[in-house]
């Protein structure tokens, strides 16, 4: 990836035990809503459906919204002006 013409490596910075720990939760939590969807019968269907739904979208919204949150626009700017220098 390039910024500002130059190359910006995103390996050795230490990351990796809480991505795999962050990885390791929202799996589970997508799991878990696969998992209730089991108990879908045609009388019940309604409450596995909407907890299934739930938590699979938990499992997608949160870290997208923490992905968004590591490219604010203070930080972008104070790299953009630091690498300029």
């Amino acid at each position: 990836m390039y910024s500002n013409g130059k190359n910006t490596a995103h390996s050795g910075e230490g990351r990796l035990v809480g991505n795999i720990i962050n990885f390791v939760i929202f799996f589970v939590i997508f799991a878990a809503g696969i998992y209730t969807l089991g108990y879908w019968e045609l009388d019940n269907a309604w409450w596995p459906t909407l907890a299934g739904f739930a938590l699979m979208f938990l499992a997608f919204a949160i870290p997208m919204h923490l992905m968004g949150r590591s490219e604010k626009s203070e930080d972008l700017v104070a790299a953009s002006t630091a690498s300029q220098k």
